[in-house]
């Protein structure tokens, strides 16, 4: 825990430091992401808001995702989850944003795409870079490890 607490301060540090401002858009975290943000006091000097767009319709009519995407790549793909951040970060008018999109399970898997792949989606200086990861474990942990890349990558993007 002391682990991730330094992490979330030095996230927090460098967001107020660097004058920046940070969005989600989650899909299988369901709003963890944020909450691990927002368990910080002063979190609002830097954090905008996050959009839980759990079934393509929200990701269409209220994200903005494209449906030919959807129609074409899939709910979790890359193409998707780099949209997401995007248009995250339109809608929130933030600097940075963050969109993940997975199958945490324990059903939905497919060959292709088994339980636990997650595309996690960075956004930041008008780019898009997007992650795949294959996390293992049960539904809830699929989401921990999906959320502590997160963290990491945001970590790593602002250092």
């Amino acid at each position: 825990m002391s682990r991730s607490r330094s992490l979330l301060n030095n996230i927090a540090c460098t967001l107020r430091e660097k004058r920046l401002t940070l969005a989600f858009a989650e899909s299988c975290t369901g709003g963890w992401l944020a909450k691990a943000i927002t368990d910080r006091a002063g979190a609002s000097d830097y954090f905008k808001g996050s959009l839980v767009s759990y079934s393509n319709e929200s990701k269409i009519r209220i994200l903005g995702v494209r449906a030919s995407t959807l129609r074409q790549y899939g709910a979790v793909s890359r193409q998707t989850a780099g949209e997401m951040a995007g248009k995250a970060a339109r809608l929130f008018r933030s600097d940075i944003s963050l969109a993940v999109t997975g199958i945490a399970g324990p059903a939905g898997g497919r060959a292709k795409k088994p339980v636990g792949t997650v595309f996690i989606a960075v956004y930041f200086k008008k780019r898009t870079k997007v992650f795949h990861f294959i996390f293992q474990g049960s539904r809830k942990k699929v989401r921990q490890r999906t959320v502590a890349a997160c963290l990491r990558l945001l970590n790593k993007i602002l250092n």
